[in-house]
């Protein structure tokens, strides 16, 4: 686990957006508002998001609220699931995408980021491909630190950090996401090899590190715009995902 990094800077950008509100068994802590483009019929509307937490513990030092939240396991408590499509067991080539929850990428259609994209997207490519599995993966809301936290990583990515460093600055690792769950289901589900929809090389370790066989690896870049740019380029050249091609390039 990284060391907090809960600096005089994020003290300021965060102190603000954080509302305590009293209820009966602890206190809400409101966070927001926070700008989010959302693709709603293929027209730009922005909206403002709120995030709250239940806490049994009432207090207006946030500083004490959100050094908690990286122990916390917040985005834990959740459920994962599955989508197969064909003769998953059986057939010889199946195309799988392992795919982290976005509650506002693929709920709301949030274009800070190109999750909602790579969610219909794996499943068109799925079909088309003929046999194959979305797995989707509950407990790991922005890279494994949960709901909460990833909205104030976002106000902190509208006051000049990147991905990686609102993440650290909360105390998170870049990126902490266990597939160990998914794999074992996989193994249940399949024995035979896999071809990976992916960008992200650590979604292959993990992969073939328990032993899986991969018949390839298929990129799934898209849906870039101006909100998400610079999100697809941290996660290029700081999270060290596979440049297959520029991802402003949707040819």
């Amino acid at each position: 686990m990284a060391m907090i990094q809960y600096t005089s800077k994020v003290q300021s950008v965060l102190k603000d957006k954080i509302q305590l509100l009293n209820n009966k068994e602890g206190a809400i802590y409101l966070v927001g508002p926070i700008r989010l483009p959302v693709n709603l019929y293929g027209e730009t509307i922005e909206f403002k998001w709120y995030c709250w937490l239940n806490c049994e513990e009432v207090t207006e030092n946030y500083e004490r609220i959100i050094a908690k939240l990286s122990a916390s396991n917040l985005a834990e408590l959740q459920q994962s699931s599955i989508l197969t499509y064909g003769d998953f067991e059986n057939d010889d080539d199946a195309l799988i995408r392992m795919h982290s929850i976005c509650h506002t990428g693929d709920i709301f259609g949030s274009k800070r980021c190109d999750c909602g994209f790579q969610l219909k997207q794996s499943m068109k490519k799925i079909v088309e491909h003929g046999t194959g599995a979305l797995f989707y993966l509950a407990n790991h809301e922005g890279r494994g630190i949960g709901l909460f936290s990833k909205a104030m990583a976002y106000i902190l990515q509208e006051n000049g950090f990147d991905t990686v460093e609102a993440n650290h600055a909360l105390g998170f690792e870049d990126d902490s996401r266990d597939y160990s769950d998914a794999i074992k289901v996989l193994k249940a589900l399949r024995s035979k090899p896999v071809s990976l929809l992916t960008n992200n090389p650590r979604k292959l370790d993990a992969l073939s590190n328990d032993g899986l066989t991969l018949s390839g690896r298929e990129a799934l870049w898209g849906d870039v715009s101006e909100y998400n740019e610079k999100y697809l380029e941290t996660k290029i050249n700081r999270s060290g995902h596979i440049r297959d091609k520029e991802p402003c390039d949707n040819d």
